[in-house]
């Protein structure tokens, strides 16, 4: 008599495999939504094919701690299936102790892609190299057509849509797609039909080289050359819309002084470690807009309105920043703009924060008016207004300039800096001229 339970985890198995294998997306949703221990087993108990179908949907931060629960067996078998940047990135993201083990295991079953992923771990981070695919398809000039296409299936992989045409000293001569040689004869000559080079990349040029490069010359994938100009992979524009969205992540985590590395399953402990330096920080730097603050006692002790008024003042110049910040800080992790840019960005955040000042002030006036009844106190509301907003737009484009301008990550932290910068220019702006117009103002 057959076994009951054992057909529920037959069955079970079974609809597991059915549904990760025909609905990726969708698992790598779920997949998302349980612990990282859990979703490896699920993983686990699947042929490795279909963990490669859905890994390219899960976010970097959760395969990369899915990834870490693997056994060793299944983890190195996965890393031979992806593609050699994805596997470059994982191992460069786990345990010098778990790299090792991955490697080892790969050299018995296949040292030739272990020692491509440890050379390839040798190159910088943020490096050509370290974004590409070594699987590239390269085939000599004088090949026709019929013969590529059987070396293709004979390959059984799935494959880039580019090919690559080198000539007998293995120097790139041109390139054509699989639908060019789909429509071709047979007999053509693969010189015949490749089109020149449009441009290329060193494996040593940095991430914004190569973006600069995707968006200058709108292509869909660019070869990778070593030092002797011979090539070595190439890198196709999905993976680089993959590690500009991993980037504008990280980004924002670190605008608020959140480490990079943190992630949203990481232990408490990790994450005092990582945020506590910066809100010390950011606690020195509140004092110091205290310390503006009290240097006005008097004034506000005179004019108990002024500090019913403060927090206005300081939170629209503090909203005007953040904007410039955000727009700014896209530009930059896009590449849209340089340091270079800095006076066309400077100057253009100075008069958004100027009209916006101006429109700004015209209601925050009127509302202090009907609310207080003085006019002198609804001008000095108007003018702090115009004047903190010109200057908090200018600061937000001008801080991450700055850090990028000097080496320094123009996301890290920026967001406190602003901060900083904002209520100081708030608070300074607005009791600094209800000082200089105390005797249009209401005391008391």
């Amino acid at each position: 008599m057959v076994n009951q339970p054992q057909i529920l985890d037959e069955t079970t198995h079974r609809l597991n495999l059915d549904f990760l294998h025909h609905y990726p997306f969708k698992s790598a949703r779920h997949l998302e939504n349980i612990s990282a221990q859990d979703a490896a087993e699920v993983l686990q108990a699947q042929p490795v094919f279909v963990a490669h179908n859905l890994w390219h949907f899960l976010p970097a931060g959760s395969a990369d701690q899915i990834f870490t629960h693997l056994n060793t067996e299944f983890a190195s078998q996965l890393l031979k299936v992806l593609d050699s940047h994805v596997a470059v990135t994982l191992l460069s993201r786990v345990s010098d102790e778990m790299q090792n083990s991955l490697l080892s295991t790969l050299d018995a079953a296949d040292s030739d892609l272990a020692n491509e992923l440890r050379e390839l771990l040798e190159y910088p981070e943020d490096t050509a190299a370290r974004l590409m695919t070594t699987r590239v398809n390269a085939f000599y000039e004088d090949m026709d057509v019929a013969a590529v296409l059987c070396k293709l299936k004979q390959l059984k992989q799935v494959s880039p849509d580019v090919v690559y045409v080198i000539n007998a000293n293995q120097q790139l001569v041109g390139e054509c797609t699989l639908a060019e040689l789909i429509i071709a004869e047979p007999d053509d000559k693969l010189n015949t039909l490749a089109k020149p080079i449009s441009t290329f990349l060193s494996a040593l040029d940095n991430k914004e080289t190569v973006i600069e490069k995707f968006e200058g010359y709108r292509c869909n994938a660019i070869p990778v050359m070593d030092s002797h100009n011979q090539l070595i992979g190439l890198i196709r524009f999905f993976d680089v819309y993959e590690t500009t969205k991993e980037d504008l992540a990280s980004d924002m985590q670190t605008m608020v002084g959140a480490s990079k590395e943190e992630k949203a399953l990481s232990s408490s402990w990790f994450a005092v470690k990582k945020r506590l330096p910066w809100l010390q920080i950011n606690l020195l730097t509140a004092f110091a807009a205290s310390a503006v603050v009290g240097a006005f006692e008097n004034l506000i002790a005179q004019i108990t309105a002024l500090a019913i008024l403060l927090p206005v003042a300081a939170g629209q110049s503090g909203n005007a920043g953040a904007q410039a910040l955000a727009v700014t800080m896209r530009g930059l992790t896009l590449r849209e703009i340089t340091p270079r840019h800095w006076l066309k960005v400077m100057s253009k955040e100075l008069v958004a924060g100027l009209l916006n000042g101006i429109a700004i002030a015209v209601t925050c006036s009127i509302a202090v008016y009907l609310w207080s009844g003085s006019f002198g106190l609804a001008l000095v509301m108007a003018i702090a207004m115009v004047t903190s907003l010109a200057i908090a737009c200018t600061a937000g484009a001008i801080v991450p300039i700055a850090l990028k301008k000097f080496g320094m990550d123009p996301a890290q932290s920026s967001s406190i800096v602003l901060t900083t910068i904002t209520d100081i220019v708030g608070f300074l702006s607005f009791l600094g001229i209800a000082l200089l117009m105390s005797d249009m103002l209401p005391k008391g």
